[in-house]
């Protein structure tokens, strides 16, 4: 078709005016010849509209039979990619130009809803480079994903395509968690009519805080295992290897945080360390509410710790608790380098160090900044 070689030669001499009038043409008249969708495809491309001319080339390598405009179109798609690769190490390289884009930080993949998973899918493919299913399986139903790392120049302009294309996502630096000001809670010297503890600063040191109901801005909740070495014994096994050393879970510590936003400060209270024999009686068999002393022998820690989120959940109904840890830290606590700089801000006894503590420190770090960001 000499209309073709017309529209070539315009697209050559980027003469997009002449090239669109001539392919408006021959969409007319051959709206399905594979010739006449690869020069729109081309069109698309040196007009910048990326997605359009994606489209074109997997359509005809889909649907397409002559040998050279398939060829045609998968070159089309690896010319797009390495477009998209340039400008997106560009982008990174403009936004390193901010010192503080390079410290190291974190992607978090927020959840999406059901409807919308297909259509994120197809967009998170084509950044990860997979197959649709496998960038399925990223997106999350509940909770949040502890997604990547790195600097935050790249986590910035990954983030920000992942934003453009409908994906709930934020960054955040360690730097910025590092700089939150977590107070360690041994007990509570009085609740009214302000609340006072007595707790322990970064630097370990003993003082009191008061601080008042309003302050909070946030609640977070989690449990964080407690591990037991057990013989685990597998007749399938050698016979000089068929007991092993198993670490098993054998109870849950219970921590909750406390966000004073206005001070950039955390109260972190843990049913391991609190000190139910000082300060005062949440015992609702107590005549004196505020009295001082220890609690009857029949008590629990676990009965006292309910008491204490009795107490929490009757001054701040209103304040947003956040409990989804457990999913987050499934995520996140393969990333054992990144945890090992967290200071996990706990003094819970155990035989080895665990990345749970500091993931809770993540999360909750997380919770504080990204309700700042809104």
């Amino acid at each position: 078709m000499k209309e073709i070689e017309q529209v070539a030669a315009a697209l050559e001499n980027q003469d997009y005016k002449t090239a669109a009038k001539l392919l408006k043409q021959l969409q007319k008249q051959s709206p399905e010849n594979p010739w006449v969708l690869f020069y729109i495809g081309r069109w698309y491309e040196g007009t910048d509209k990326l997605q359009s001319a994606e489209k074109i080339y997997r359509k005809l390598l889909r649907n397409a039979t002559n040998p050279k405009v398939i060829d045609l179109a998968r070159k089309g798609l690896q010319r797009l990619e390495t477009l998209e690769q340039n400008r997106r190490q560009a982008a990174i390289n403009q936004a390193k130009t901010d010192p503080r884009n390079s410290e190291t930080g974190v992607l978090i993949l927020e959840p999406i809803l059901p409807e919308h998973k297909q259509t994120a899918a197809q967009h998170l493919a084509k950044l990860l480079n997979t197959d649709p299913y496998t960038a399925r399986m990223q997106l999350q139903s509940r909770g949040w994903r502890l997604y990547r790392t790195g600097e935050m120049a790249e986590l910035q302009v990954y983030g920000q395509e992942m934003q453009n294309a409908g994906i709930p996502v934020f960054w955040v630096s360690l730097s910025d968690i590092e700089r939150i000001h977590v107070f360690r809670v041994l007990y509570f010297q009085s609740i009214s009519p302000q609340p006072v503890v007595v707790c322990q600063n970064q630097n370990n040191q003993l003082g009191s805080l008061s601080f008042d109901w309003s302050e909070v801005t946030q609640r977070v909740e989690g449990l964080l295992p407690l591990f037991m070495e057990a013989m685990d014994y597998d007749p399938r096994r050698r016979r000089t290897d068929r007991f092993r050393h198993k670490e098993m879970t054998q109870d849950y510590a219970q921590v909750y945080d406390l966000h004073l936003g206005d001070r950039q400060s955390i109260l972190r209270f843990c049913d391991q360390t609190y000190d139910f024999q000082q300060g005062i009686s949440f015992n609702p068999t107590t005549s004196n509410p505020s009295a001082k002393g220890a609690y009857p022998a029949e008590n629990t820690t676990r009965l006292n710790w309910n008491r204490l989120l009795e107490r929490f959940n009757h001054s701040l109904a209103n304040i947003p608790l956040w409990s989804d840890f457990t999913p987050f830290a499934e995520t996140a606590i393969d990333y054992t380098q990144l945890l090992s700089r967290l200071n996990s801000h706990l003094d819970i006894d155990r035989k080895s160090e665990t990345p749970w503590d500091p993931a809770f420190h993540l999360y909750s770090g997380l919770v504080f900044l990204k309700v700042q960001q809104k």
